[in-house]
């Protein structure tokens, strides 16, 4: 505690914390992957540039205590310069059921999205998506957001916040369902619905095919028949082993109420960690 003319005066410096949420990156650039810079960029675009650098510090020391997000919110626990640690939320307009049901429709239609987001990576045209239904992934406006945090410091981003947007846009790097969750609809909810609609897809397709009665084909019946390349992304197994088991039909098993392809997702993941 320092003197201030005869009163206490609380340190400025942050209290330091032991096995505290940490970045990555250590130095440069935060954010990796497309997806993950576009919403740094997003938030720059607000005019929060200069506020966000505040807050690179607290999220590489390792300030952050948790950082939690569900669907439209995300909440963090920050230690400070008091005994008790701040908290702050950032939040976003999530999109509604109706909304939901028009976008899963979209992606659905492209077995490239699905596909792609089962291989761990957001395929940059998923933007185009949104933009024509009329929505956008990332906010557009500071209208969109809400953030607030408990600390004294009236200008939003406060550090406080800038750090949990920081943890925020890595934890998008690793992960990109947390956007679409963010938004509202969960890891598993998306998959179950996008394999339904596929499989919908599919069956509407096989009945709309057309029998050409043979005597209209005589001429080519014998040839090999053309067939067109679907262009499938390579799967990244190696840092998303999991992967594999998103592409099974859902297991209808469960261990004490728990989803028998959750309690297989760390044993996957185990299996690559002890092969690098």
């Amino acid at each position: 505690m320092i003197e201030w003319h005869g009163v206490p005066k609380p340190s400025s410096h942050p209290i330091r914390v032991a096995g505290g949420l940490t970045l990555r990156s250590k130095r440069g650039e935060i954010a990796q992957t497309w997806w993950s810079r576009r919403f740094i960029a997003v938030l720059e675009s607000f005019g929060m540039a200069s506020r966000l650098e505040r807050g690179r510090a607290y999220a590489r020391t390792g300030q952050v205590i948790s950082l939690s997000l569900s669907s439209s919110m995300v909440v963090a626990l920050i230690a400070g310069a008091q005994p008790n640690p701040y908290r702050a939320r950032i939040g976003v307009k999530k999109f509604n059921d109706e909304e939901w049901r028009r976008i899963e429709r979209a992606l659905a239609g492209q077995a490239i999205f699905a596909a792609k987001l089962l291989a761990g990576e957001m395929p940059e045209e998923i933007e185009e998506v949104f933009t024509e239904l009329g929505l956008t992934l990332f906010p557009e406006t500071m209208r969109e957001l809400s953030m607030d945090c408990t600390c004294p410091d009236w200008q939003v981003p406060c550090k406080h916040l800038a750090a949990t947007c920081y943890l925020l846009a890595e934890s998008f790097d690793t992960d990109p369902f947390e956007i679409l969750a963010w938004r509202g609809r969960d890891r598993e909810d998306l998959l179950e619905n996008l394999r339904e609609l596929r499989g919908s897809l599919q069956v509407r397709e096989r009945r709309a095919d057309v029998v050409v009665p043979l005597e209209d084909c005589l001429d080519h019946y014998w040839e090999r028949p053309v067939v067109a390349a679907v262009p499938v992304p390579d799967l990244v197994v190696s840092e998303h082993p999991d992967v594999l088991l998103d592409q099974l039909d859902p297991l209808p098993l469960v261990v004490r109420k728990r989803k028998v392809v959750d309690l297989l997702r760390p044993a996957y993941r185990a299996m690559v960690r002890g092969t690098d």
